[in-house]
């Protein structure tokens, strides 16, 4: 099952539609402050304006169309906040839903039944998010940690392929620091969903080219979606990483994407930005070799694909 249409906050939208780069694994509006001491937050209010203002500035200078938002439950998410922010800045947002990794969980997880999660994510892919009407047009960051997912992250990735079996979506993953994408995928596709559907998350913090090479060998997408967290990784290792997977011949496997999740990765407050991919990574990309058409894949062909399930034939 596949479909040429975007599920995007301010509705349908043809894939056909978007001629400029996507970022493939973002956050616009989150919270995740475990800690209290407020960093791992983009609140709406807060910083809206300059995630606006950001996304704005690099559809102007690059033509940036879609942002594919990841922000799922118990992350803070806020649909009505995402189309605010996709109208002010004409750029395309696509909303998730799903479970994140264990210390995040909702209290439904807790005693819940595969099928029971997965009908409530339905009835969220089908209905709307949190009440807003907006439909979610990807499932994701569903996650796990370490090796193997535990018990309750198990049940949670069972349930969002069972959830995008059932209504044509893809799952985007967050392995935890790289670890545990193998059996990600393993559990997603026992459950019926095609390689394809998949987007094993935060390969570029995990140095084992071959661990890539057998993720996109299988079909799966391969995320590379930390560029430019430093503190993580080098963008040295996640370029000779990317490069080893392009010269494998699995160019049409790979994701781009920076993962802004905190606000002092705003370029207001001295961060990075969303737009380091560009400014920074993919002129790196450039020198090493990579022409414009490679670059067309890897940040528009490639996420419009998993989002849609097509062939690398009909994007």
């Amino acid at each position: 099952m596949h479909t040429t249409t975007l599920h995007t906050v301010t509705g349908p939208l043809s894939h056909e539609a978007v001629r400029g780069p996507a970022l493939a694994h973002e956050h616009l509006v989150l919270d995740l402050d475990l800690k209290g001491d407020g960093g791992a937050v983009l609140d709406a209010q807060r910083h809206g304006p300059a995630v606006t203002a950001e996304l704005a500035a690099l559809r102007k200078e690059f033509g940036l169309s879609l942002v594919i938002e990841l922000t799922c439950r118990g992350m803070g998410r806020d649909p009505s906040a995402l189309a605010a922010i996709a109208r002010d800045s004409g750029v395309a947002v696509v909303a998730a839903t799903g479970w994140y990794y264990e210390p995040f969980h909702t209290p439904e997880l807790a005693d819940a039944s595969v099928g029971r999660l997965t009908d409530a994510l339905v009835r969220e892919i089908e209905s709307g998010l949190d009440g807003t009407g907006i439909r979610p047009g990807v499932l994701g960051e569903v996650g796990s940690h370490g090796d193997r997912p535990s018990e309750p992250e198990t049940r949670s990735l069972r349930a969002a392929a069972r959830a995008a079996g059932a209504t044509g979506l893809s799952v985007a993953t967050h392995a935890q620091l790289g670890r545990g994408g193998l059996a990600q995928l393993e559990l997603l596709t026992a459950e019926g969903l095609p390689p394809h559907r998949v987007s094993i998350g935060h390969q570029d913090l995990l140095d084992d080219p071959a661990v890539h090479k057998e993720l996109a060998a299988s079909g799966a997408y391969v995320a590379f979606d930390t560029v430019g967290k430093e503190s993580y990784q080098s963008d040295d290792t996640r370029l000779r990483l990317l490069l080893a997977l392009i010269e494998a011949g699995h160019a049409d496997r790979a994701l781009l994407s920076c993962d802004i999740s905190r606000h002092g990765y705003l370029e207001t407050e001295g961060g990075q930005g969303y737009g380091h991919l560009f400014r920074s990574f993919l002129p790196r990309l450039r020198a090493a070799g990579a022409d414009e058409d490679l670059i067309d894949l890897m940040t528009r062909r490639n996420p419009l694909r998993f989002l849609t399930g097509a062939s690398v034939e009909e994007i």
